[in-house]
C-alpha cells in the first residue's frame, strides 16, 4: 500500500519591499513521503520569495513534467518554473524551452557545490534561467520551522530574507549563482 501525503497548512503574510508586494497567503503543502521538511520549507521559501496570486505549486516529486511551483499567464502559458534542490540539467534545459523564465533554489551544502560545479557549463548558455544558493544553515533553520499548522512570517528587503514563526528568526541570504542574460 502506497503512502500518502502529509498535509501542511501555512498561514504565510508576506512583506517584499523589493517588489512593494504586501498579502497573506494560505496555503496547504503536500510533503512527500520521501520529502524532508527542509525541501517542503525550501519550497514555502520559494513560494515567498516569487510570490504572486496566480503562483502555484506543482503536484510534487511524483510528478516528473511538474516543477516545484509554477506560474502560468491566463491562456495557461507558463511566465515562471521554480525548481528547488539539485535537479537534473536535462531537465532545467526542458524546462527553459517550456517556460519564459526558470529559477533553481539549489541547497544540500557541498552537494549543491558539487551539482553546481558539474552542471555550470552547461546551464550558463540558457539565457532565461536564474540560479540560487541556499546556504545550509539557512535551509536548516527553516526545516525547524515545520509543523503541521504553521503561522509565518517572510520580509524581504534589499536583497535579505528573514522567515520567523514568532519564537525564532531565520535570516536568508541567496547567492545568485548565475543570472538570465
Amino acid at each position: 500500500m502506497a503512502l500518502k501525503a502529509t498535509i501542511f497548512k501555512a498561514d504565510l503574510q508576506i512583506a517584499d519591499m523589493d517588489r512593494n508586494y504586501y498579502q497573506n497567503h494560505v496555503l496547504m503543502l503536500a510533503r512527500h513521503p520521501s520529502e524532508t521538511d527542509e525541501r517542503m520549507m525550501v519550497r514555502l521559501l520559494a513560494f515567498a520569495l516569487f510570490a504572486s496570486e496566480r503562483l502555484e505549486f506543482g503536484r510534487g516529486l511524483s510528478a516528473g513534467d511538474e516543477p516545484a511551483l509554477w506560474q502560468k499567464d491566463l491562456t495557461g502559458v507558463i511566465e515562471l518554473w521554480i525548481e528547488v534542490g539539485l535537479p537534473d540539467e536535462r531537465e532545467i534545459r526542458k524546462a527553459c524551452g517550456k517556460a519564459k523564465r526558470v529559477v533553481v533554489l539549489s541547497y544540500g551544502g557541498r552537494g549543491a557545490d558539487l551539482w553546481w560545479g558539474q552542471s555550470r557549463d552547461k546551464l550558463e548558455r540558457l539565457r532565461n534561467l536564474t540560479v540560487m544558493s541556499l546556504p545550509t544553515a539557512a535551509s536548516q533553520g527553516i526545516a525547524a520551522l515545520a509543523s503541521r499548522n504553521m503561522s509565518l512570517q517572510c520580509t524581504i528587503q534589499d536583497g535579505q530574507t528573514w522567515l520567523t514563526d514568532g519564537e525564532q528568526t531565520i535570516h536568508v541570504e541567496l547567492q545568485r549563482l548565475k543570472e538570465p542574460s
